[in-house]
């Protein structure tokens, strides 16, 4: 349970009642939280400059009236720092805290996460005002949460940040022959003789737009750089919260597949992870769902935080499309089922300048409840609290994984070839909507995890194997695990140095394969992956394209081969049988046909059953907690559908209702099923 003051689903968001200066519409905002069933208000997140109008004055009177209010009134406060943005005064006196962008430009006062994360400045203020904030509110009965700065992110070319990295590189390596080796700086005459030479990798040295860069070693390090930097960014104020508040918890939304920051080195330093969910009316859902998945995967299965999402309609996507009617209580139960206890929204009232007046929120411009979007939200709200805390602390257990790294992810898109249509998200997310379309549940994972407690492992386009990784997978599959892993993996090493003797590297051993050419084509081109017989579901021929590995087998067993070109007859897709287990070799990108036969065939092989039989387009989760199953069916159709419930017997746990045999999910609609 999140902070046990509320023991519930909490039901909120963003509230920024300082953009207005009326009493009768923050007396209104009061009336309509309590009608929509909102019983936490973040706040404070962008009102820096308001708390502190000069580095000597600090005001948090406002601020003191607005929890009081909300308090009062039985809503309760996710109280932000308020340091995701600088007060103007700051830029004008200390430049330092403004950030050189990628193309060597000073940025100016304006817009958000425009401070430099290795400003002395920033770091200064920012720490101080959490401390003054943390001093203040540590009695106050209505913070359930910290919430430290907003949605961190970007990268800053600056002096101070080519300092800190140098000793950031210092502090890594030790030494610059230990560097000069890492990096593979004999190439093209980079060799370093002092830490000064060495120059943060932007447009002006190593890197060009589009994650090109011509020492990727580099161009890693500085990924890993920055995003450590932000991280002491947050762990400055984390720290100056703690020492006031022990017991209360403390958090910082994230983005899902942000590229940007190593979620799950951030997540150790988060009490709770909260995030972000902002997909366009055309992104999948199963893409939802695998960030989802990921949010929860960063803490081992933790439940976590949805800490915004817009009740209605976004303002920056190229097409800000309405969410349709009970779409947004159908992707909040998506959410809840696969492991949130929290639905938050951005924003509760609408704003009425700048750039996100046009964003959805639960009060809109008109001013009053008597709206659509109003009444889905009182509609959730009225659930919430019908829910109570049955759902609290369950846990979703998946026998299946999928590994998600982020250096993996930036050391591939930041490849020098051999395609640039190669996309490590897409790849991870095709075997996921795989599964998803299988209705089999899945952790996604770091590689950090214990691997033991699964049967099924899959790591796509795992190119960089770091220390000890290839152990662990041997571990696996020793002991009876599934292994799968794809092209264009066990290529490189952490510091993105190819491992030689041929490819996939450390993998080679578990996966019985040797891979002695990589070809890329079009995207446009494919090839066909023709099964030998039959195995599973498998059979037949399916469709291939981007890249191709030309694999040799040593003792793996060829259970497809390529339909055509030159290497027409060579294996496809291999499985090794390695100790009690097997490792699967998939040595192209694969049509999605294939996918769901493939995992299909590998699931059933493992024994690991779906949760539901059920109509495409009906979504399946399960959470648990103390033996009690809690089976999640969500209909992203727009028809009713059909649900076999297999002979079993459950209480619909929103309308209270016992179903059994097939029942009828109208469109957009939700069961929550609990066994009986």
């Amino acid at each position: 349970m999140i902070n046990d003051k509320l023991p519930k689903i909490w039901h909120g968001g963003d509230y920024n009642p300082e953009q207005w200066d009326s009493q009768e519409i923050w007396d209104e905002d009061v009336r309509m939280f309590k009608l929509a069933g909102i019983d936490v208000a973040t706040l404070n997140v962008f009102s820096w400059a308001l708390n502190q109008p000069n580095e000597d004055t600090y005001n948090f009177d406002w601020l003191d009236d607005k929890i009081n209010r909300l308090y009062e009134n039985g809503i309760y406060t996710c109280l932000a720092t308020s340091t995701a943005a600088h007060p103007a005064w700051m830029a004008k006196k200390y430049p330092d805290v403004l950030r050189v962008d990628f193309y060597g430009r000073k940025r100016k006062f304006g817009s958000r996460h425009n401070s430099c994360p290795n400003s002395p400045t920033y770091r200064e203020y920012s720490e101080k005002i959490a401390d003054k904030l943390a001093e203040r509110y540590k009695d106050h009965p209505a913070v359930l949460i910290w919430h430290v700065a907003n949605e961190y992110g970007g990268y800053c070319y600056c002096d101070n940040c080519q300092d800190a990295f140098r000793v950031w590189l210092s502090d890594k390596y030790g030494t610059l022959e230990k560097l000069n080796k890492a990096w593979n700086t004999g190439f093209w005459g980079h060799t370093f003789y002092e830490w000064d030479e060495i120059v943060a990798p932007n447009m002006l040295s190593e890197e060009r737009e589009d994650n090109v860069s011509d020492f990727q070693g580099i161009s890693l390090d500085y990924r890993r750089f920055q995003s450590d930097s932000l991280l002491d960014c947050y762990k400055l104020e984390y720290n100056a919260i703690r020492k006031h508040t022990p017991n209360i918890p403390i958090t910082t939304n994230l983005m899902g597949t942000y590229p940007m920051l190593d979620y799950f080195k951030w997540a150790k330093e988060m009490d709770v992870v909260s995030w972000d969910n902002y997909p366009a009316i055309d992104t999948p859902f199963s893409y939802t769902a695998m960030t989802h998945d990921l949010m929860r995967g960063l803490k081992s299965g933790q439940p976590f935080m949805l800490m915004e999402q817009t009740p209605s309609q976004q303002n920056w996507q190229p097409y800000n499309s309405l969410k349709r009617p009970g779409v947004m209580r159908l992707w909040s139960y998506q959410a809840i089922g696969r492991g949130a206890d929290t639905i938050l929204y951005f924003q509760l009232r609408r704003s009425v300048g700048a750039c996100e007046k046009y964003h959805g929120a639960v009060i809109e411009h008109v001013g009053h409840e008597h709206t659509r979007v109003f009444n889905e939200v009182a509609k959730i709200g009225n659930e919430f609290n019908q829910l109570g805390d049955t759902l609290l602390d369950t846990r979703v257990n998946a026998r299946v994984a999928i590994v998600f790294d982020w250096e993996n992810r930036w050391a591939t898109e930041l490849s020098s070839g051999p395609s640039v249509s190669l996309d490590y998200v897409n790849e991870v997310h095709k075997y996921y909507d795989a599964l998803y379309k299988l209705n089999v549940q899945v952790d996604m994972i770091g590689v950090e995890e214990d691997l033991s407690q699964y049967d099924v492992v899959i790591a796509p386009i795992l190119y960089m194997v770091k220390e000890g990784y290839a152990a662990k997978v041997e571990r696996f599959v020793e002991n009876g695990g599934t292994f799968i892993t794809t092209f264009f993996s066990g290529i490189v090493n952490e510091t993105d140095i190819v491992t030689l003797g041929g490819y996939p590297g450390e993998l080679r051993n578990v996966l019985g394969i040797w891979a002695e050419e990589i070809d890329a084509l079009h995207p446009d081109e494919t090839n066909e992956i023709v099964v030998n017989g039959s195995r599973g579901s498998l059979s037949g021929s399916y469709s291939c394209n981007l890249l191709f590995d030309l694999i040799h087998t040593e003792g793996a067993q060829t259970v497809a081969e390529y339909g055509s070109d030159f290497y027409q007859g060579m294996p496809v897709l291999t499985v090794n049988e390695f100790g009690k287990g097997k490792a699967w070799y998939v040595a192209s990108s694969p049509d999605a046909e294939f996918l769901v036969d493939f995992l299909q065939t590998v699931c059933e092989e493992a024994g690991v059953e779906p949760l539901l039989s059920v109509p495409e387009g009906v979504e399946t989760t399960e959470r648990v907690k103390d033996g009690q199953t809690y089976l999640f069916v969500l209909n992203h159709n727009n028809k009713a559908e059909a649900i076999d419930l297999n002979d079993s017997q459950y209480k619909e746990l929103l309308t209270a209702q016992q179903l059994s045999g097939t029942v009828e999910l109208e469109a957009k609609g939700v069961f929550i099923l609990a066994k009986v």
